[in-house]
Order: C-alpha cells, then sequence, then structure tokens
C-alpha cells in the first residue's frame, strides 16, 4: 500500500478516525481536505486532536498532518484547509486511488460521488448520528452510485444537530470504512462487502441491504449519458449551517485568496478581540465569533440564521 495515495474528504470523527487507521496501516499518501479549526467540544470523538489544537485554532487539516506525522512518518500526507468544492475536488482527484467520505452534508457527497464517476475512483460512502451509522463501498461501472440510492433508500434522517454522537458510533463507522479502504488498496475486491450497512448500537440493531437493484440506466450521475450534475455552479450554495454548531458559513462568490495580515490590521481597528495563527484570522464581538480563511471562507459562530450572518459580515467588511 506504500504507493496508493488516499483522498479524505473531512477530517472531523470520521475523518480524523480513517485518518490514523490509514496511516497505522502504511498507506503511501494521504491527502486531508476540511474547512474547519478545532474546538474543544470535538475532543470527546476526534481523536486525533488534543486540548493544545482547540486553544490553538489549529485548522483540522493541519492538526492531523502534525500529529499523522508522529504517528508514522513514513507516510505522505498532504493538508489543504479549504472547502471541497468540485472546483477542488477535480484538481485533488488527479493520481487518486480512493476517495473516503468523512463529510457531514449531501451536497459535498453528490460532488464526491459525480467526481467518483468521471474520473473511475471509488469511494467509501460513511455518515453517523446519535448511535446510528450507515456506511456503503460505491465502485464506478459495478455499483449504483449515490444517485441512484437516493431515490429508493432513505440514506439520510437525524442529524449531528438533532442527535448529537456518540463516539463507539463513529468507531464503528470507521472501523467498517477503514476495512473496505484496506480491501480496495490491497487488491482483494472480491473481499469487499456488496451490501449498504446501517446499524444502531443503541438499540443493538444491525442491518443489510442489498441494493444492486436501484442501479439506473439513466442515472445522470453514473448511467451511459452521465452529465454529472452535481459538478455545475447550480448546485454549489454559497452558504452552509455546520452541523450542531451554531454555525454559519459564508463563501466567496469568486474564488479569492484572503491577505490575512491585512485584514487583521483591519479588524483591530475595530471594537473586538482579534487572534490570529498562520492560517485564520478571529474576530469576537459580544455573542459572535467570525473566522476568516485564507481562501475567502468565513465561519459566523453564535447564529445559524444565514441572514444574520451575512449582516455581520458586510457590516465589518462592507
Amino acid at each position: 500500500m506504500a504507493c496508493k495515495h488516499v483522498l479524505l474528504i473531512g477530517a472531523g470523527a470520521l475523518g480524523s478516525g480513517n485518518a490514523e487507521a490509514l496511516a497505522r496501516a502504511g498507506v503511501g499518501q494521504i491527502s486531508i481536505v476540511d474547512r474547519d479549526y478545532v474546538e474543544l467540544s470535538n475532543l470527546n470523538r476526534q481523536l486525533l486532536y488534543s486540548e493544545n489544537d482547540a486553544e490553538l485554532r489549529m485548522p483540522k487539516a493541519i492538526a492531523a498532518h502534525k500529529r499523522l506525522r508522529e504517528i508514522n512518518s513514513d507516510v505522505t500526507v498532504h493538508p489543504h484547509v479549504l472547502d471541497a468544492t468540485p472546483f477542488e475536488l477535480k484538481k485533488l482527484a488527479e493520481n487518486i486511488d480512493l476517495i473516503i467520505d468523512a463529510t457531514d452534508n449531501f451536497e459535498t457527497r453528490l460532488a464526491i460521488n459525480d467526481i467518483s464517476q468521471m474520473y473511475r475512483i471509488p469511494w467509501i460512502y460513511g455518515a453517523c448520528a446519535g448511535s446510528y451509522g450507515i456506511s456503503f463501498t460505491f465502485l464506478p461501472g459495478a455499483t449504483p452510485c449515490l444517485s441512484c440510492l437516493l431515490d429508493s433508500v432513505p440514506l439520510s434522517g437525524a442529524t449531528c444537530d438533532a442527535a448529537g454522537i456518540i463516539s463507539p458510533a463513529v468507531q464503528m463507522v470507521v472501523a467498517h470504512q477503514s476495512v473496505e479502504a484496506l480491501k480496495l488498496l490491497t487488491g482483494n475486491r472480491s473481499a469487499l462487502r456488496s451490501t449498504l450497512l446501517t446499524f444502531d448500537l443503541w438499540r443493538n440493531q444491525h442491518f443489510e441491504m442489498d441494493v444492486t437493484v436501484s442501479k439506473k440506466a439513466d442515472c445522470p450521475s453514473c448511467g451511459a449519458h452521465a452529465s454529472y450534475p452535481y459538478l455545475s455552479r447550480e448546485y454549489q450554495t454559497k452558504t452552509a449551517v455546520l452541523c450542531g454548531r451554531n454555525t454559519v458559513q459564508l463563501r466567496p462568490a469568486k474564488r479569492m485568496e484572503r491577505n490575512l495580515d491585512e485584514l487583521a490590521r483591519h479588524l483591530s481597528a475595530l471594537d473586538g478581540n482579534v487572534e490570529c495563527n498562520p492560517f485564520l484570522v478571529s474576530f469576537s464581538e459580544k455573542d459572535h465569533r467570525m473566522v476568516f480563511f485564507k481562501d475567502g471562507r468565513v465561519l459566523v459562530h453564535g447564529t445559524s440564521d444565514i441572514a444574520e450572518a451575512k449582516s455581520l459580515y458586510h457590516r465589518l467588511l462592507g
């Protein structure tokens, strides 16, 4: 596996668990994409990170890179502090052997699905909320794709906003994802689980579903005349409410690179508290905190109202 390259989308609970499993197994390269930074509330289930990472507000991709190098220095880790948009995914998918989903939203998963189909890269879906978990391995050309399944299989339901997550559920999904990854990376496709798996640890439930019949010949993502719709701009939102965080992410309409030093100087002249590290600038006032990244994204903490988040942003930066 030393010559294999895995693209890991998300470095939260599932992402950090999968990253550690892959590094300890000796995967040659791991590219980690994550848009967020470490907070104390993450530490009960995101096992790569420390209190020091949270105090420094270290981006998860950077903190993961540091810890994985300590675990196995022979593994090359490429950290990317950015949103996993279709534009970014297209660039990152080059020379990738496997994609592992560790995201918290279906917009990104559908983009991963289309990237997978376009470049014929297997990907492993995983999600959890409360004590519930789900996983499936998508093989372009062989299995139904995510777009096929959405019309016939209940893939979404409770979210971590409503249900939270218990750590054992995370670890169970990671176990299923990482073992499927090892089978693929070692060329043992015959050992892959062919079913969609769900479980609820609290209710002692385990279920597997054969979804072969869900594959659609006319699917826009994997059919004979695929158009990969979820890579088009009309499917890309510019705002997102982060799962369980009372936080809104705002993304610029056009790609940009923000000068964090200039921004810090500007914000220092305002009535609020400014904190910086090489990857972000944080500005706090009253009940809200705004965190600015180099790629132009902003996390507005203290609200789940998109209109309020935009108002706070424009008041500061126009």
